[in-house]
């Protein structure tokens, strides 16, 4: 029966829908909207569910239908220069000198806020500002920044201080994506399917690591499942991205030794570039995984996640609040709960090599199944 319930939660507590509403509209009848963008830095869901947002608001007919690259832009501006150049829209003005990263760099980014928080006081010439991940979503979160604000990607708005409460964001100006216990949710199945009693995961030690990683909602879940966290400190912020990287790789060698299930976490360090090496440290050790992330890192080797399909669902969540606030709704009015319609996905070569043999009726009810791991 356990596992008719876990198909159960997979299909019903994550729910959602797409709504044709809210046209195509022009700034007091007239004029473009300016859009500006804000990251911490060069993260890469960052940008993937950025394009997510741009083909969803050219399904909503903000934007003209083109293809957008799938390539992944290493350097952020880039990508921003792409989308200014070639996006066709009689709407939406991406402003060319509108792009604005603090490539994870905390003095550089109380100067990158201030230059913002200048022009917003003094220019007037921004109307919207997508603001990609946590870092970016508290800068927002100021009253001095009044410009429309759409916060994605981010773990935990309200753990991080982005927003107040669920029903609240806080901010007039300001609109993120909450989805309760989303993380703690992932866990119980995690939990119930493997039962592990000692769950390893890496983060860094700071307020914004433990947003990232879900602390709060890992301990929630430790205590009343009885499980013990084994937490290994991987440093991102104020490091170059190769030292990233090798700071999660050395994390997850040291852990694999030491603990029965292993939750990957998100963490700047970890990247397609070196889910190999992750991915063979758990899988020799026969360390059942879980992604927080979603069913990318599931393709490239992880035991299971959540699929999101490819942030299209949250994509959709996002260009919708958009069309509101373009409509001429306060973004803080505007409600933020939301819940994936998302399944269950597992890869079936990494179950063997391990040896965990999923039950029929989560295969059964499995969103995607992969049969083999990239080398």
């Amino acid at each position: 029966m356990k596992y008719f319930y876990l198909v159960a939660i997979v299909f019903l507590v994550f729910s959602g829908s797409v709504h044709a509403d809210y046209p195509p509209v022009k700034k007091h009848g007239t004029d473009k909207w300016r859009v500006a963008y804000l990251e911490g830095g060069a993260y890469y869901d960052y940008q993937l569910i950025f394009k997510q947002i741009l083909r969803s608001l050219m399904k909503r007919g903000w934007i003209e239908n083109q293809k957008i690259p799938d390539e992944y832009f290493k350097e952020h501006r880039k990508f921003w220069v792409w989308v200014t150049q070639n996006l066709k829209t009689e709407f939406i003005e991406f402003l060319p000198d509108g792009f604005y990263s603090s490539d994870f760099d905390q003095e550089k980014r109380i100067r990158v806020k201030q230059h913002l928080k200048d022009r917003i006081t003094t220019e007037n010439d921004i109307d919207f500002i997508f603001a990609m991940g946590t870092w970016a979503g508290q800068d927002m979160a100021d009253a001095a920044m009044h410009v429309p604000t759409e916060v994605a990607s981010t773990s935990d708005p309200i753990g991080s201080g982005i927003v107040k409460s669920v029903d609240d964001s806080g901010f007039d100006h300001l609109h993120a994506k909450i989805e309760p216990d989303r993380y703690k949710k992932q866990l119980k199945i995690f939990y119930d399917l493997v039962g592990f009693k000692r769950l390893g995961f890496i983060m860094e030690d700071s307020p914004e690591g433990r947003t990232y990683s879900a602390y709060s909602q890992i301990a929630e879940l430790s205590q009343e499942a009885g499980f013990k966290m084994v937490i290994c400190n991987a440093r991102f912020s104020g490091v170059s991205q190769s030292d990233a990287e090798s700071n999660a790789v050395t994390c997850y060698k040291d852990l694999s030794d030491e603990v029965d299930a292993v939750y990957v976490t998100v963490h700047r360090g970890v990247v397609d570039g070196n889910m190999a090496k992750i991915v063979k440290t758990l899988t020799d050790n026969g360390v059942p995984s879980f992604s927080q992330r979603g069913e990318n890192e599931v393709e490239k080797g992880v035991l299971m996640s959540i699929s999101q399909a490819n942030f299209s669902y949250a994509a959709d969540f996002h260009a919708r609040a958009i069309s509101r606030i373009f409509h001429g709704e306060t973004p803080g009015s505007i409600p933020m709960v939301w819940n994936a319609p998302a399944k269950i996905t597992i890869n079936l070569e990494t179950a063997d090599r391990i040896g965990w043999f999923p039950p029929y009726a989560i295969l059964k009810a499995a969103d995607r199944l992969y049969d083999n791991i990239p080398e």
